[in-house]
């Protein structure tokens, strides 16, 4: 029997942003995929959102996805909605296909020397008061003290759970396929009475399509002859399709599960919720998910924090999707071809041509807004505890310095912009990084715009501030305790 702290099933870029948190925080972590190779068959998601890069600047590899995508000032909701007025530093979407995604994470991981069983799936697992054995295809057996179901919408570690996944069935079918074809196809996107479609080029050169299909169908095997049907319905004619390299189907049935963890078994990304993937959010949620969940599964897994830390994980990720899941069947909705729908569309296409619609709904879709209730006395009042701290431009002893570096080792932080030395924060010294510094700039959040500067803020390892300074200074130890765990 092999031995692991953690043990994450499927490696797709919730389970290896998962990975890499653990490992960051020298937690013995390994990943079941039952993929065979970490290769995927077609370019999948398409890119990464404003609070996704935010994330991986935080650990200081944002660049590596950043030099190989395509920047755009939009994010999608029915219509494109400008965010390059966001106060970020990425106030963009970064298109970037999924296999590129997962191959620039792959790395990533590599680095830090995360195994990944390839081949091998879950069959079963069973849980007692110290530990959780998981049973592979192959015969072995995993012990663990816990156990992440990152493997999708299917997820088995979920069904094995047997945890309730409530939600809406599909009303809507959409084909999604790469492929080649002999003839010059009618480029672009083309709307009728079904709905959507869209065909478009590849970078290699093949053809991506997707069409909304006339009738729903939710088998999950759709076949080539699926594709040429599908597209002579739309087209009046399939091209010339050959040699497709994926054809895969989705609709847009909606679930959440009705809970993240079942004592030592929690769940991150699809596995917990999916919905349809208009606005691109699934993979982008999925992966913050796995940001907020992986320091505090290290400090239980290292005894620092009491397990009723990871109550926290579903108490502030549950809403997070929950309002994706909203705003996707929102948008469904709106793509509807009657003629009540279309007037319904004109009045949001009109209202979403204002500013304050428009930004607050396009923070929403980047993830810039959230806001964690963290129900604090004495500092619930200050704008930024429970929101993403700021990437600001800090001058320190040692130099000018972005907010962000200080989290490349997924540590806690105590920032003191105020008089230098002036916390002692000792019984934490081997759990929080303290730095001290000044920033003379305009503190600026989305949606919510300009703030009162702070003297210093307790900032979480996913970058959320966790405690702001009043003016006597109260409650720090408290929220030291509640977030970090008691002095030893």
């Amino acid at each position: 029997m092999s031995r692991h702290a953690a043990v994450i099933v499927g490696a797709g870029p919730t389970g290896m942003m998962l990975a890499g948190e653990l490992a960051l925080a020298d937690v013995d972590v390994v990943i079941v995929e039952r993929r065979l190779s970490p290769e995927i068959i077609g370019s999948r998601a398409g890119g990464l959102h404003a609070r996704t890069l935010e994330i991986l600047d935080q650990r200081g590899i944002a660049e590596r996805f950043v030099s190989q995508g395509q920047k755009h000032n939009a994010v999608h909701f029915h219509v494109p909605l400008d965010i390059s007025d966001v106060p970020s530093r990425h106030n963009y979407v970064l298109g970037l296909w999924q296999k590129h995604i997962e191959r620039i994470m792959a790395g990533w991981i590599d680095e830090l020397k995360v195994p990944i069983y390839h081949g091998r799936e879950v069959v079963g697992f069973s849980q007692d008061d110290s530990g959780i054995d998981v049973e592979l295809s192959d015969g072995e057996t995993l012990r663990s003290h816990y156990l992440v179901g990152c493997d999708g919408g299917r997820s088995a570690v979920r069904k094995a759970a047997a945890i309730d996944f409530p939600g809406w069935d599909p009303t809507t079918s959409w084909l999604i396929a790469e492929a080649d074809m002999s003839d010059e196809p009618e480029w672009g996107m083309r709307h009728d009475a079904a709905g959507l479609h869209g065909i478009g080029k590849l970078e290699d050169g093949r053809v991506r399509i997707v069409l909304t299909e006339s009738q729903l169908n939710s088998a999950p095997d759709p076949t080539l002859d699926d594709l040429r049907q599908a597209l002579i319905a739309v087209y009046g004619t399939d091209y010339g399709i050959h040699t497709p390299t994926w054809i895969s189907r989705f609709t847009d049935m909606t679930r959440q599960a009705a809970a993240y963890r079942d004592r030592r078994v929690l769940l991150a990304g699809d596995a917990a919720h999916v919905h349809p993937p208009v606005g691109g959010q699934g993979l982008n949620i999925g992966v913050q998910d796995a940001v907020n969940l992986g320091w505090k599964l290290a400090q239980v897994i290292k005894q620092t924090s009491p397990a009723t830390l990871l109550d926290t994980y579903h108490a502030e990720r549950h809403p997070v999707a929950a309002r994706a899941l909203r705003n996707t069947m929102a948008q469904i909705a709106l793509r509807r071809t009657d003629d009540r729908a279309k007037a319904l569309t004109d009045c949001v296409s009109e209202l979403l041509r204002m500013h304050e619609p428009r930004r607050r709904l396009a923070a929403e879709m980047a993830g810039l807004d959230i806001h964690y209730d963290f129900g604090s006395a004495g500092t619930e009042r200050h704008p930024l505890l429970g929101r993403r701290m700021p990437d600001l431009d800090l001058a320190t002893a040692d130099g000018p310095r972005r907010l962000f570096t200080l989290l490349h080792e997924a540590r806690p932080v105590l920032l003191n912009l105020g008089e230098p030395g002036g916390f002692d924060i000792a019984p934490w010294a081997d759990r929080v990084q303290m730095f001290d510094a000044s920033y003379g700039g305009a503190w600026e959040l989305p949606v919510v715009g300009t703030i009162p500067a702070p003297t210093a803020v307790l900032i979480r390892p996913d970058g959320h501030v966790a405690w702001v300074a009043n003016p006597n200074r109260s409650g720090l130890d408290d929220a030291l305790i509640r977030w970090f765990g008691a002095p030893a």
